[in-house]
């Protein structure tokens, strides 16, 4: 359901990609809307999120603090579910356009929609979404690797709320690192993720704490 097209960052540009959204993702983008948080709760602006995507399994951006708060209840994650994978299947076609074969992002987004639906188990889900980020380990453009990553985090949300903030940073991300020459790529993603947060998906949002002060900034 890519709702724009991205394009593919090439391998000989891979570091000006990287480079240059690293500029633009340290910032939270600004933005028109009138709410006092970007999609995120607490003043956990996408922007936040987006400094804290450093690490190795893009697992714990800081989660593990608080599991009460940030898991929230299953209905409230199921509420999320949805959101979160709109968030990552709009760059998903960036990682398969590298790895046309490897259907483990996909998967793991697919699977986070069964769980909204109440098809899927949360254990499996969340082993679809290891493989998600396995995926994005075994690639080498960083653009799929974002976008990967968006769809481990979309995962994730089965069993920890706080994941969809993940979810839509990476996604971001993504679109910043397939767009390097394009300065408003992040800015534009993270508006097309603000006018499709429902007032529901918002209401959850806001009960998340913020999120904890970043120990790594921009990886893999």
């Amino acid at each position: 359901m890519t709702l724009r097209n991205l394009p593919t960052a090439g391998s000989s540009d891979s570091q000006t990609s990287e480079d240059q959204a690293r500029g633009r993702l340290i910032t939270p983008p600004t933005t028109h809307s009138s709410a006092p948080m970007s999609a995120l709760g607490n003043g956990g602006t996408i922007g936040e999120v987006i400094r804290q995507t450093g690490q190795p399994m893009g697992e714990t951006l800081g989660m593990e603090r608080q599991p009460g708060a940030l898991t929230l209840s299953e209905d409230d994650r199921r509420v999320l579910a949805v959101w979160a994978s709109d968030c990552a299947e709009r760059t998903l076609s960036l990682f398969e356009a590298q790895a046309p074969s490897d259907t483990r992002p996909r998967d793991a987004i697919d699977g986070l929609r069964a769980f909204a639906r109440g098809e899927m188990r949360i254990g499996k889900v969340r082993a679809l979404s290891a493989q998600a980020h396995a995926a994005a380990r075994e690639t080498g453009d960083p653009a799929a690797v974002a976008a990967a990553r968006a769809a481990g985090q979309a995962a994730g949300v089965a069993h920890m709320a706080a994941h969809a903030r993940g979810a839509a940073a990476y996604a971001a991300k993504a679109a910043g690192l397939a767009a390097p020459h394009d300065p408003t790529a992040v800015d534009d993603e993270v508006r097309w993720q603000q006018s499709h947060t429902s007032p529901t998906v918002r209401d959850v949002l806001r009960r998340l704490p913020a999120p904890t002060r970043p120990r790594a900034c921009l990886g893999r």
